[in-house]
């Protein structure tokens, strides 16, 4: 009968993995069969796939080497002293400002807040709904069965994910509390905030995207709403005619479609439209907007972009929508379907809560 290990080193569990990879055994089972045997001591997913990339790429050596360069000689009394008067002055400060003020490094504005500094950002932490255990099981199982597909066909997969979901664009959305977060210690008051109401005006925007970019942007009519048979026909007259002119091949090779678990995503007219359309529907489970990447990646920034500016009438909303959607570069768009993986393999280590934003 096998006997867990009971005490282990990190250099042997890579030995492991290094291993088993090398026989051609996926990393979602190399962590699998590494749980069995050396428990809550295992590495996380996370870092199995880390060191089968290494081992991928030829790394032979199993101590883990940080990335080379001068160790923190910008950490002097002076830095620090400067790094906190930054801080008191303007508490949103981010880390990349401190450095460009300072002329410091990241990675030494980074060690001073953190770790000399003891600072954190306060914000308090949103979820759609406490996820009961089942709920979470159905979330590992989505995850995993993703992953299997991501290890099976590659980057491959990923780059056929068309993705789409709905929000609301108010006329005035006032500051999100994302963008009043404050640099505190843990000694310090904690920062208070007024609430401020949208405004009532608001435009209805779905929005689909793979990893190139912008397909389809389109907007409800004003007193309409999102039905299955709406959305059937959004699928069928908007959806594919664009993917169709947008990317040429992606319908000959297979649209693997993203959304949400709302109702009119799930109705049955809306199934057979899809089944119709021959595009697969990607496992999404319920009440999982942090394995979304429209709601993760996109609509977050779009909003802040948009915070604090009146508009008039639904064309100015539009308007700006659309301009800033079209200005992003495609590397913004291909890091919102590659996180997806990194989003997988975190919800699988958490058991299936909510992966922090």
């Amino acid at each position: 009968m096998a006997v867990p290990l009971q005490q282990c080193t990190k250099q042997e569990q890579r030995s492991v993995v290094r291993f088993l990879f090398s026989e051609g055994v996926k990393p979602i089972e190399i962590h699998r069969r590494m749980r069995i045997q050396y428990g809550d001591r295992c590495m996380s997913h996370t870092q199995v796939y880390e060191w089968t990339e290494k081992f991928k790429n030829d790394v032979t050596s199993m101590e883990y080497s940080p990335c080379p360069g001068a160790a923190f000689t910008a950490v002097t009394e002076d830095n620090i002293s400067a790094v906190e008067n930054v801080i008191g002055e303007n508490r949103r400060v981010t880390v990349k400002e401190v450095a460009s003020l300072l002329d410091i490094s990241v990675g030494s504005a980074h060690h001073v807040i953190h770790e000399e500094l003891k600072f954190r950002k306060v914000c308090a932490r949103w979820v759609p709904k406490r996820l009961t255990p089942e709920m979470k099981e159905r979330h590992v199982n989505a995850c995993q069965e993703l992953l299997r597909q991501y290890e099976a066909d590659g980057e491959a997969f990923l780059q056929c994910i068309v993705t789409g979901d709905e929000t609301w664009v108010h006329f005035y959305e006032p500051e999100r509390k994302r963008q009043s977060m404050e640099w505190r210690q843990t000694s310090s008051p904690k920062p208070k905030k007024v609430r401020v109401q949208r405004s009532a005006g608001k435009v209805m925007l779905t929005f689909f995207w793979d990893y190139n970019g912008p397909i389809l942007e389109d907007y409800m009519p004003r007193g309409s709403t999102v039905t299955s048979p709406t959305y059937s026909n959004l699928l069928r007259e908007n959806l594919k005619p664009a993917i169709r002119q947008k990317w040429r091949g992606l319908l000959t090779t297979g649209v693997c479609l993203l959304h949400d678990n709302v109702r009119p995503h799930t109705a049955t007219a809306t199934v057979l439209t899809i089944e119709e359309l021959r595009f697969e529907c990607i496992a999404h489970p319920p009440y999982s907007p942090d394995l979304a990447p429209s709601d993760f990646h996109v609509f977050g920034p779009l909003k802040d972009a948009l915070s604090r500016t009146q508009f008039r009438d639904d064309d100015e909303v539009r308007s700006a929508v659309h301009e800033w959607l079209r200005t992003r570069p495609k590397e913004f768009f291909s890091r919102g379907i590659y996180a997806l993986v990194k989003r997988w393999l975190k919800c699988i280590e958490l058991e299936g809560d909510y992966v922090e934003q």
